[in-house]
């Protein structure tokens, strides 16, 4: 069993505040806590940190379930597939300090792609492309959601968020699958991740709230700036 000490607690911390930035933009929980929850401890990343995502992603497909266009995603799922299984061989082969490396350097990629000025069209090739990437990240680093972000990034606001959140329910659950088999997805993991979920819930809730009242684009700034010292604190971690 888990016991409440000073790591967990900044482990629901981080959670909640990955949850809260996921719940009001459509992605960011992993970006946001995974380079963190990694420094606090490294068996947090990836397993725990995707069954949150896996449990933040349901709350968000049912509330916006009514713009989820699942024909859509069809490609990007096909690409996650093969994406997953290449994450999951990654993992078989790098020490902690170069996922540190990795985790620091997905999650400031995540955050030049959130600058770059270009549009991309949802096209079905490009789609499966960004579902190979999400996997093959998400898998290895928990942090799947920037190149289906790129790829979504203009629609509506409720469709962004229905569709990251679909795609990110059939994800994780991938991810988790090819975590098994590789034995890192443990009934160890299962433990650490349940003072969690609550957290992930509390994230959700609260997003619904300050939506209402702080702008996407102020809540947009604190997340790219919070990312960025996320992402060096992982890669500064990795050479210490």
């Amino acid at each position: 069993m888990f016991e409440f000490n000073h790591t967990v607690l900044m482990a629901m911390g981080l959670i909640f505040l990955g949850s809260f930035v996921q719940s009001a933009i459509g992605f960011g929980l992993a970006v946001v806590a995974a380079p963190l929850l990694f420094i606090v401890s490294p068996e947090y990343i990836p397993a725990p940190i995707v069954m949150v995502a896996l449990f933040n992603s349901l709350f968000n497909a049912y509330k916006y379930r009514n713009n989820i266009a699942i024909g859509g995603l069809k490609m990007a799922i096909y690409g996650r597939v093969p994406g997953s299984i290449a994450g999951g061989i990654l993992l078989l082969f790098v020490s902690s300090s170069i996922l540190s490396l990795w985790l620091g350097g997905m999650v400031l990629l995540a955050v030049l792609i959130s600058l770059l000025p270009v549009r991309f069209e949802p096209t079905p090739k490009r789609m499966a492309i960004a579902g190979f990437f999400s996997g093959f990240m998400g898998t290895s680093s928990s942090i799947g959601g920037p190149p289906m972000a790129l790829i979504l990034q203009h629609q509506d606001a409720s469709s962004l968020r229905g569709n990251l959140a679909a795609f990110f329910v059939f994800s994780s659950t991938m991810s988790l699958i090819v975590l098994y088999f590789i034995d890192y997805l443990t009934w160890q993991h299962f433990i650490m991740t349940l003072p969690l979920l609550p957290m992930g819930w509390l994230g959700y809730v609260t997003a619904q709230i300050v939506v209402k009242y702080v702008s996407k684009q102020w809540i947009r700034i604190f997340t790219l700036v919070l990312c960025s010292a996320s992402g060096l604190a992982a890669i500064i971690r990795a050479f210490s």
